[in-house]
């Protein structure tokens, strides 16, 4: 059966929209441990008492600290997810470089697995999992005022994050100083690592909003479910191709950014609550010529599998693939968009309910580029009034500078901001 396009800016199953606070009203209410087995048997009573078995020691899969890069960007997505965004409150430049040299170590210590240091909080036992644990760090155009004296180092396209058209911003979880990004394949062990860090901050850091992130089934190199049922990131760069991630992701200092930025990439998170109620209440063919793909292959409207290439060239006048399509306007495939592609790194999220009976949940959107403004800023241009628009509410997020990564065991995270001040 073949449906009529839907109308670029309007969707015939979303209310009337006086306003983003109403969208958000209306649509809800149209939707209204593993066993250890020792080998052995009971010893003979004459037999002396055998000795305790060792416990197993856990399997230690970590990442590498060390590069060019901070970890947590290209590395391949784990299981869970925070993302925090903070204040910093050090009282001088002194006590900021403490406070990175500090999170720096760390980092390092967690990351690595190993024996539970002192004053560790317990929750992980005595030995720490590696559990592929990686903590990014990124800084806020806000960190770069007079407080500590960084003004000049400040990237160049570093700002604070504009309300977009669709958006329906809440100024509690907006921007930030410093983000982390905490992933892991256990939740514990995320959880335990935001402990951590915010207890060795002794202060330094204090959370202004936070967003829980896990990943639904997808395929290996990154591609998940989110939750309104369809694939997500299965055009992504290729994280093995230096030359992509040289073009889109990581900052360069011929991009006219202080030198000290270079191997840094501008990070994009976005708090995304989707109407779920709403959306599963449109018919499942509506729904895929508003994303522009299968809901249970991921295939492009016009190919068969999720690796083919949409023929938009044969399709000009949006017949088989909308021209509001979510894909179309986000990727359209022509030279002159080949170089805004982003980098995403996204997670689904679940609050609960909104207090007004309301399920809460849905997109902690990542992304990392070269160029913020060149890159998600273009595409989110294109997308303004996509039908799609109708069923999600962006409710928070900010810009952040993923910074370059430690190169060596004497660095620190940050150093060159205050080596170039």
């Amino acid at each position: 059966m073949t449906s009529q396009p839907i109308a670029t800016g309007s969707c015939p199953f979303a209310p009337a929209r006086p306003g983003r606070r109403g969208v958000v009203k209306a649509a809800l209410a149209a939707g209204a441990a593993g066993t250890v087995v020792l080998a052995g048997g009971r010893p003979a009573a004459a037999a002396p008492a055998a000795a305790p078995a060792a416990a197993p020691r856990l399997v230690r899969t970590a990442v590498p600290f060390l590069g060019p890069h901070q970890a947590g960007i290209t590395t391949p997505a784990q299981g869970f997810a925070t993302f925090l965004a903070c204040d910093v409150h050090s009282r001088d430049r002194a006590a900021l470089e403490v406070l990175l040299r500090t999170l720096t170590d760390r980092i390092r210590l967690l990351t690595a697995g190993g024996p539970a240091p002192d004053g560790d909080n317990g929750m992980l036992g005595a030995e720490l999992p590696a559990d592929n644990l990686t903590v990014t760090v990124g800084v806020g155009a806000s960190l770069f005022d007079t407080r500590y004296g960084l003004g000049p180092a400040r990237p160049a396209r570093l700002t604070a994050m504009p309300a977009f058209p669709d958006d329906s911003p809440r100024d509690a979880e907006l921007h930030g100083d410093l983000s982390l990004q905490i992933c892991a394949d256990s939740q514990d062990t995320v959880l335990h690592a935001l402990r951590d860090l915010l207890r060795a901050s002794d202060g330094g850091l204090r959370a202004r909003w936070r967003v829980d992130g896990f990943q639904n089934p997808g395929r290996p190199d990154g591609s998940q479910r989110n939750l309104q049922g369809f694939k997500d990131g299965i055009v992504n760069p290729d994280p093995g191709s230096q030359r992509e991630m040289d073009e889109l992701v990581w900052v360069a200092a011929a991009d006219g950014e202080p030198a000290w930025a270079a191997g840094g990439s501008y990070q994009v998170i976005r708090i995304i609550r989707m109407l779920v109620e709403a959306w599963d209440g449109v018919p499942v063919e509506a729904q895929e010529r508003m994303v522009g793909r299968r809901k249970g292959t991921g295939a492009p409207l016009d190919g068969s599998t999720e690796d083919d290439r949409p023929r938009y060239a044969d399709d000009p006048d949006g017949a088989v693939t909308p021209l509001d399509a979510h894909i179309r306007l986000a990727n359209p495939r022509t030279a002159a968009s080949a170089d805004s592609r982003i980098y995403r790194r996204g997670f689904n999220y679940d609050r609960g309910t909104d207090g007004e009976g309301g399920l809460d949940m849905g997109l902690a959107f990542c992304c990392y580029q070269r160029d913020v403004q060149r890159q998600f800023e273009a595409v989110q241009g294109r997308l303004a009034g996509e039908p799609l628009a109708a069923f999600l509410a962006p409710v928070g997020g900010g810009y952040f500078f993923a910074l370059p990564g430690v190169r060596t065991t004497a660095d620190w995270l940050g150093s060159g901001m205050f080596a170039s001040t």
